[in-house]
């Protein structure tokens, strides 16, 4: 069932056992009040698994979590997997271990992505460098591990697995990233999988086929028109359009197609973006907004 977090159901419905997707943020780089930005929790259990992290997401989960998904509470955000490493899926990374880490969590945060990962979080210690001795050392209460971040650059192929998830990185093509990632988590009752960044790829058919759930990435082809002929070629590149995105799920066959990062541009509407995927795809298709649950 598709619904919106729009009231505060009871915490035994929305907390299941079941995995559910809830959508943190379905944006772009461009800063749109109405969407943050790229970023999508699993939910089985009662843990969540985030992968990406863009603007606005711990702010979200917090709505996510007010609403009775309670694995989405910021100090219960303990493992993220990143798809690639572009700034607008990654620039809430320091809010997802630090605001988790004041919110009282007490395990190291696990960080899974391409190569870089690793890097990127050792820098991101040694830049909040201050604030960490401040709290370690100064009045606040404080947990003494709930800082640190366990990074690991992982390959395609399986790279997670828990009591919950079976976790396998897919590798995709996307913006001349030597390694970028979608994810497939596979959940005693779900199969799920979420693109990343990418144009349209034979791994993702592969890794779906048939899943439950298929979130992709997505532009307009009526947007795409008004762009400019460098951007035309970029975004040929990098993601995918909604006519190609048709053909890929017809081969696919999710049992729902979601539709996130979107990319509306020229004054082109959702209602343009799904009337160019309904042209050439007969399946269950909707375009997400920021905390809508499946």
């Amino acid at each position: 069932m598709v619904s919106l977090l729009v009231a505060a159901p009871s915490l035994a419905a929305q907390d299941s056992a079941g995995a559910r997707v809830v959508m943190l943020g379905t944006g772009t780089p461009n800063p749109d009040p109405e969407r943050s930005g790229p970023a999508v929790a699993v939910v089985v259990n009662g843990t969540a698994y985030l992968v990406d992290a863009g603007p606005g997401v711990v702010r979200r989960a917090a709505q996510a979590a007010g609403n009775g998904i309670a694995g989405l509470a910021a100090a219960r955000l303990g493992i993220v997997f990143l798809t690639h490493l572009h700034s607008d899926h990654t620039v809430g990374l320091p809010d997802v271990i630090h605001t988790g880490w004041v919110a009282g969590r007490e395990r190291p945060l696990r960080l899974l992505g391409p190569p870089g990962t690793a890097a990127m979080a050792e820098h991101l210690t040694e830049a909040y460098r201050a604030d960490i001795e401040n709290r370690l050392h100064g009045l606040q209460p404080h947990t003494a591990d709930g800082w640190k971040v366990e990074a690991t650059d992982v390959k395609s192929g399986e790279v997670y697995r828990d009591s919950n998830v079976t976790v396998t990185a897919i590798p995709v093509h996307h913006d001349g990233w030597e390694v970028a990632f979608g994810y497939r988590f596979q959940a005693r009752d779900r199969v799920i999988v979420i693109s990343g960044d990418t144009r349209p790829s034979d791994a993702i058919v592969e890794a779906c086929a048939g899943c439950d759930i298929l979130v992709h990435e997505v532009y307009a082809v009526k947007g795409f028109l008004t762009r400019t002929p460098d951007w035309q070629r970029y975004h040929a590149d990098a993601h995918t359009s909604a006519t190609e995105l048709a053909a890929l799920a017809t081969r696919a066959r999710p049992k729902l197609l979601v539709l996130s990062h979107l990319m509306l541009w020229g004054g082109a509407t959702e209602e343009d973006l799904l009337g160019e995927i309904r042209a050439g795809y007969s399946g269950r298709v909707v375009p997400a907004r920021d905390l809508a649950v499946y």
